[in-house]
């Protein structure tokens, strides 16, 4: 049985974490400030607005590790980079000097089907990897994908709280999370899951992968109204046996959600 569990993949994410230059912006006049805001503001609520999974929102840091954290749903990596170079075009962009950034996919992992696909099509008498093969297991990830469309293509949603980790699985010489079987990391992921969906009504989770694209192998974006429940939430799950053997964790981003309209406010 193949070693690698199915997964769906959805919106190209990008997170840009931006310093913003107050020195220069508090040397200009009164009269450039307001030009270059309203530019800004009329921008950024065009962006805010979701339309087919194409979204932007913006987020006051805290902390020294930025200012500002843009994040962008887009329906591809070519829409990305226009939103990348359309921020930079703006007249503000020449105050917002970026710290670091982080590329994605939205991925949905589909550890339970994968493990009953797998083997249907054994049973069968159908090779892995064979033309046939990868017929049945693209008829499947269709249907999973149609299924699963509002979580592959999610609007970012209107908390007023964002927290942003990227995340590894441990490859270690004693604990390597793909050294283990299909069927284990299964059962390790089913039981690590039951904890986020007891804080569904209390934080959304987006996770998004990013092996081959970015640093880590998953992003994770956690909303919620209370900045609080981010803590008890990850606290809880360094309990898990998926987090606390095999997880590895990179630097958290935390803001606070910033409309277009109030975005003076923040300069």
């Amino acid at each position: 049985m193949p070693p690698v569990p199915l997964s769906v993949e959805g919106a190209s994410v990008l997170h840009q974490m931006m310093r913003f230059r107050r020195p220069a912006w508090r040397a200009l006049s009164p009269a450039a400030r307001a030009d270059i805001l309203a530019e800004a503001t009329s921008a950024l609520a065009l962006l805010e607005r979701p339309a087919e999974g194409r979204q932007s929102a913006l987020f006051s840091m805290l902390g020294h590790k930025g200012d500002l954290m843009f994040i962008h749903f887009r329906r591809s990596f070519e829409e990305l980079n226009q939103a990348q170079l359309g921020l930079a075009r703006l007249a503000i962009g020449d105050f917002l000097e970026p710290t670091t950034s982080y590329l994605s996919i939205v991925e949905l992992g589909i550890y339970e089907s994968t493990a009953k696909v797998y083997g249907a099509l054994i049973e069968k008498g159908i090779q892995p990897y064979t033309n046939e093969w990868k017929q049945e297991i693209e008829a499947t990830l269709h249907r999973h994908r149609q299924a699963m469309s509002p979580r592959l293509w999610p609007e970012i949603p209107a908390t007023k709280y964002a927290c942003f980790y990227p995340m590894d699985r441990r490859r270690g010489e004693s604990k390597n999370w793909y050294e283990e079987s299909l069927a284990d990391r299964q059962r390790m992921m089913e039981k690590h899951g039951a904890i986020g969906r007891r804080y569904a009504g209390e934080v959304r989770q987006i996770i998004s992968g990013s092996i081959g694209l970015d640093d880590w192998e998953w992003g994770v974006d956690l909303f919620a109204e209370d900045p609080a429940i981010f803590k008890r939430l990850i606290y809880e799950m360094r309990f898990d046996e998926v987090s606390a053997v095999y997880a590895l964790f990179g630097s958290f981003y935390v803001g606070v959600r910033v409309p277009a309209a109030e975005l003076g406010g923040v300069l």
